[in-house]
């Protein structure tokens, strides 16, 4: 095992904290961010639970980060995945965690914003000898498998140069995820969201000789949440789709680097057979844009006459330290910090860091 240290993790230490979880039984949550609050408190919530963590941008998570008054929206995206990286790089050692960092679904419109930030990696690479993030996402799910493949060569075959990861998806995840994917129809037939084995199989074939990638198999598994009974999740397909390479190749066991899109609300039961059959990596996203909405509306509502007046319209008394937004603020940080807490948990990563 290589020595990783703490920091973001890129090529072989990210692999090794892949490895690591695969054999030590566990899985990390992904978490998309849209700003350094969020960014902190995923910090954060990892060094409490002595885990290592994914923290991940969406093409609008990004867009944010710059900010929405920036007056290109192509260039807005790029420079707030980039600007998101360094604050990460700057901090994530100090935390003593490991941190991987990834951007998330890219469709096939979105493919220029990723080849603009493997740019960036790519000019951080002459200058440190190691990229800016650890690994992308293209969501090529819509396209004919055939074309998924094709495109992914191409980018994988360029990142892995930096000894970067590509994560594709097979399948089709339900919901929508900043613009990418569709709406879940609640009571419709869904078979669509389950990935064959046999895509699996020929996607391994054709990437594994270029370099290290993850996959998003579907097996029922949706953005957002949903009523009980709507969601349908088959841990199995990611078991026969293990087991097929494995036969076929004669791999190790469970070969692939799986993904669980669409982890927000999850049954743990679920969660736990998804990582036995390979999953490293859980995506979080909806759950904790909740857990900080709910604990700021929790203070504006405690609170409703300094989020009204600046001066008690009875009594005259000053409320700046009541709104001032540090305040408010920190409330939704740790609202974020607690639901973490629940998916390392879930997850079984709590004091598995590979460099605590």
């Amino acid at each position: 095992m290589p020595d990783v240290r703490p920091g973001v993790v890129t090529g072989a230490a990210y692999q090794a904290v892949i490895d690591a979880a695969k054999a030590g039984g566990y899985a990390l949550p992904a978490v998309n961010v849209v700003g350094t609050n969020s960014v902190n408190a995923v910090l954060e919530a990892a060094a409490a639970a002595k885990s290592d963590v994914i923290l991940q941008l969406s093409n609008g998570g990004a867009e944010f980060f710059a900010g929405q008054g920036y007056p290109d929206k192509h260039e807005a995206r790029v420079l707030g995945a980039v600007s998101c990286a360094h604050h990460v790089h700057l901090l994530a050692e100090r935390y003593g965690i490991c941190v991987a960092l990834h951007t998330d679904h890219a469709n096939k419109a979105l493919i220029p914003w990723v080849e603009a930030l493997v740019g960036h990696s790519e000019r951080h690479f002459e200058r440190t000898g190691q990229p800016l993030f650890s690994s992308h996402m293209l969501d090529l799910s819509e396209e004919t498998l055939d074309d998924n493949i094709a495109l992914s060569k191409a980018m994988l075959e360029r990142m892995a140069k930096l000894g970067m990861s590509l994560e594709i998806e097979l399948g089709v995840t339900g919901g929508e995820e900043d613009g990418v994917g569709h709406e879940l129809e609640e009571g419709a037939d869904n078979s669509h969201l389950y990935t064959q084995p046999e895509d699996v199989l020929k996607a391994y074939e054709a990437l594994a000789p270029i370099g290290h990638f993850s996959v998003a198999a579907s097996f029922g598994n949706v953005h957002g949440v949903y009523k009980p009974g709507n969601v349908q999740l088959r841990p199995e397909i990611l078991r026969n789709s293990q087991a097929l390479v494995e036969s076929t190749h004669g791999t190790a066991k469970n070969p692939l680097h799986l993904v669980f899109h669409g982890g927000s609300g999850s049954d743990p039961e679920k969660i736990a057979e998804a990582v036995r059959y390979g999953v490293f990596k859980m995506n979080i996203d909806t759950d904790t844009q909740f857990a900080f909405a709910e604990t700021v509306g929790a203070y504006v509502f405690a609170n409703e006459r300094a989020f009204r007046f600046q001066l008690d319209p009875d009594d005259g008394k000053p409320y700046k330290k009541v709104y001032d937004p540090r305040k408010w603020l920190r409330k939704g940080e740790q609202g974020i910090v607690k639901r973490l807490q629940q998916a390392f948990e879930d997850l079984g990563a709590v004091g598995r860091s590979v460099c605590a």
